[in-house]
């Protein structure tokens, strides 16, 4: 196996399903439907829709291209480009990026868990017909071993994924995401066919205009756009790094994020077509909303509790619960593949052979995973801390671009390449102002609305779960850890420049010291 993949993907095709395995993931499927829920108005979630929407164009596509052109460019894992390309200073940023996506790694492991689980379940048991059959399915599964043992088993397909490099990922993805797509449009064709469904649909894309003037809407719209299409992260910038140089960037751009946010429709579309259609029956419109809004303890209550009992008043429910939740693993499966190959491929750039690199990474990632697994207070607080940080890892992809200058590098890695389009200037103010503002102002409002709003009496806690006080003293912890370690991480990958078996590329460049 070698262990600095010259490796490119084969074909664009293979890339581009690639990305959109690294952005298709469960926050389409049942975060996504939660969120429009919670942040309509009285008359629809349109407006929410619309700042969604905005987001894409303001932050996630823009970010989206820059790692495309830094994994390009930098050939490396995240902690190697950021080195090479930002200066040997920042590091420390690239390693924050990469220990973000791994923490994540661990307890959405997890979740993927969940989710084989469910799929498996609903291939050999009756569906539940009552919230109590619901709640009992899940109150049964979480308090025995399984969650652990399917955990492990999603980790351990993670790793046979990876085990031969982009390759061996470009053809799970193959499989991965053209099955997801068919899933999703043969239950949204399922769905519309309900009698009631359009009032769920109608409802999704009717605008409540007031709801615009809430910032909290626009906080969980880019909160939301960040989750839904993996902007920020790093991933894409790890499989930036194995795109061959006459791919264009803005196109695969555009359609990795279009083609996400439009899996998220076209999820939504079906949750809430199927929740007015069923529930509908016998609740008021508010009382659907309110099932739809309230997720649970780790958010497992409209997929995990609810749905079943959805498709259990369906025809041929049975069916379509298990290709829904056949969908929501492969999801699942394409997003923690991308995580365990990002991580690796760190652990790589620090001259560690790739095959220890994904055991090693997959067996800690799966010991790490264990408490999210046993307690889901611990998953919660984990998903709240890291999902924050997000903002954070966004503002840095937009640092390491400015480092090199943010014209420069839009015209010598973006612009210009045969069949594909040309950024323009519109993304250097992107890049330079408005993601930086954004991060900042977003965090600064969470920050207030934290203190003074959500928990003026428990923010300064660091032991309680949803605190600006966990947050930051996690993120505190971690940031102070690598940029100790600086020093060290540059030696240590500085050994790679020199000549041996694992030499870099040819158009490697000196990293800055």
């Amino acid at each position: 196996m070698p262990d600095y993949a010259d490796q490119r993907f084969s074909s664009r095709w293979g890339l581009l399903l690639s990305v959109l395995g690294i952005a298709v993931g469960t926050g389409n499927i049942w975060r996504f439907p939660r969120i429009a829920a919670t942040n309509s108005g009285d008359d629809g979630a349109g407006a929410f829709l619309i700042a969604w929407v905005i987001f894409l164009f303001v932050w996630s596509v823009p970010l989206i291209i820059a790692e495309y052109g830094l994994g390009r460019k930098g050939r490396r894992g995240v902690v190697g480009t950021f080195a090479k390309l930002a200066g040997g200073r920042y590091a420390w940023m690239g390693a924050f990026l990469g220990f973000v996506a791994a923490a994540i790694m661990f307890y959405y492991s997890v979740v993927a868990g969940w989710c084989i689980y469910y799929f498996l379940n609903m291939t050999t048991s009756a569906l539940p017909l009552t919230l109590e059959a619901g709640q009992g399915v899940w109150d049964s599964f979480q308090s025995s071993g399984l969650p652990i043992v399917f955990h492990a088993l999603a980790m351990g397909l993670g790793a046979v994924a990876v085990w031969k490099g982009v390759r061996s990922i470009e053809k799970v993805n193959k499989v991965l995401i053209p099955t997801l797509i068919v899933i999703v449009l043969v239950a949204l064709v399922r769905t519309l066919t309900l009698s009631g469904a359009w009032e769920g649909v109608r409802f999704l894309f009717t605008p409540d205009w007031p709801t615009l003037a809430r910032p909290r809407t626009w906080l969980e719209a880019l909160t939301q756009n960040a989750w839904d299409t993996g902007a920020g992260w790093g991933l894409i910038l790890t499989y930036g790094a194995y795109m061959k140089s006459r791919y264009g960037v803005v196109k695969n751009s555009l359609i990795t994020g279009v083609g996400n946010n439009t899996v998220s429709i076209l999820a939504a579309i079906i949750i809430f077509g199927v929740a007015f259609a069923i529930l509908g029956q016998n609740m008021s419109q508010p009382e659907v909303l309110e099932v739809m809004r309230t997720s649970g303890p780790a958010a497992t209550g409209l997929t995990f509790i609810w749905m079943p009992q959805l498709f259990a008043r369906m025809p041929a429910g049975n069916l379509f619960a298990m290709l829904f939740f056949l969908g929501l693993s492969c999801a699942a499966f394409s997003s923690l593949i991308s995580m365990i190959e990002m991580v690796s491929r760190i652990v790589v750039d620090f001259k560690v052979r790739r095959s220890h690199a994904i055991i090693g990474v997959c067996t800690a990632a799966f010991a790490l995973g264990i408490p999210s697994a046993l307690n889901l207070g611990f998953f919660e607080n984990q998903d709240f801390v890291w999902g924050v940080a997000l903002m954070l890892c966004g503002a840095f992809v937009a640092f390491a671009v400015m480092r090199q200058g943010a014209r420069r590098f839009r015209e010598e890695v973006i612009d210009n390449l045969p069949g594909d389009w040309n950024a323009r200037r519109p993304w250097d103010h992107i890049i330079m102002y408005a993601i930086p503002a954004l991060a900042v102002l977003l965090l600064g409002w969470w920050l207030w609305l934290s203190a003074t709003v959500y928990a003026p009496d428990t923010w300064f806690d660091p032991m309680d779960p949803f605190s600006v006080m966990t947050c930051l003293a996690q993120w505190g912890i971690v940031l102070l850890a690598f940029v100790l370690l600086n020093r060290w991480m540059n030696r240590r990958m500085a050994l790679e420049a020199k000549p041996s078996a694992l030499f870099l590329p040819p158009d490697s460049q000196k990293w800055e010291a």
